[in-house]
């Protein structure tokens, strides 16, 4: 079992492999999806053989990507360590911090700067034409939570509906969001679709990596628009603000957009078990406060 042994031996072992000395202290990272260890030059990812393959999907796409957009991948593979196989992925450590989720302690002029520069780079992955094996990977089928279609959508409202967990206000919403989308999601650029502040890496106010492209597809720029604006916390109307002078959208279009994404994201969520109470607010937020809208 892969228990058996600790994951921060196992990213040391990988780490040393790579680079050829040891890699001195290295640290966890937290992550919801892979095993992440952080030393001063290099940071490793690794899972269970068995597990997801969500890892192979990234590595397949950080080594054509254009450059300067993510860490560079100093190795990946498959790695046993006595009757335990584990994927993993060597990255050159990028020497920043994420702004982190809400940009807390950030003034509205460093948000500003920051999410010019995010655009910038986001725009940069939408032109982006993948060669054949990254256009292959951005094509394979892949399970998200982000918006798919129009009657899905209505169907999975509907079924909400039958359980009695929200009140009519919020069932009222969503419905009136779902009616609203377009029958189905494009699928024009390609897109990192997590592209939350937990997975930027800045530094002195600069924005130096955009990071974990496991969930990246192809899809169109309001898939990424949503994530960056949806956790600025207070600086909301500031990124949307700079998303549209970048992008010539209008307002009326990124607020349905976002709202719309965030919709699909949250009935996703409440369709897989019980949603914590911050996700019910969330919710009444999204239905009834409008939040997308001034």
């Amino acid at each position: 079992m892969a228990e058996a042994r600790p994951m921060a031996e196992v990213a040391r072992t990988i780490a040393a492999t790579v680079l050829s000395r040891d890699p001195g202290p290295m640290s966890a990272v937290p992550s919801l999806s892979h095993h992440v260890f952080a030393g001063s030059d290099v940071v490793v990812k690794v899972i269970e053989g068995g597990r997801h393959r969500r890892l192979d999907r990234e590595v397949g796409l950080v080594e054509r990507l254009p450059t300067g957009l993510t860490a560079p991948l100093l190795a990946s593979g498959t790695e046993r360590l006595g009757t335990s196989e584990f994927r993993y992925a060597c990255y050159a450590r990028v020497v920043g911090t994420a702004p982190g989720m809400g940009l807390p302690g950030v003034t509205a002029t460093a948000a500003r700067s920051l999410a010019e520069q995010a655009v910038e780079r986001l725009l940069v992955l939408h032109a982006w034409q993948p060669p054949g094996v990254a256009d292959r990977i951005l094509r394979e089928p892949l399970a998200h939570d982000g918006f798919v279609d129009r009657a899905g959508l209505l169907a999975a409202v509907g079924e909400l509906g039958s359980d009695g967990r929200l009140a009519p206000p919020v069932l009222d919403g969503l419905a009136a969001i779902a009616a609203q989308a377009p029958p189905r999601a494009r699928t024009g650029v390609p897109v990192h679709a997590d592209c939350h502040w937990d997975n930027w890496l800045a530094r002195d106010g600069q924005v130096l990596a955009l990071l974990d492209f496991e969930w990246a597809r192809w899809g169109e720029p309001l898939d990424d628009w949503f994530f960056l604006a949806a956790f600025s916390g207070p600086h909301l109307r500031t990124v949307l603000d700079v998303v549209a002078a970048a992008t010539g959208l209008t307002p009326d279009e990124l607020a349905a957009g976002c709202e719309l994404r965030e919709a699909a994201h949250l009935v996703s969520e409440l369709r897989t078990g019980n949603p914590p109470p911050h996700r019910l607010r969330e919710l009444d937020a999204l239905t009834v406060g409008r939040r997308w809208w001034r």
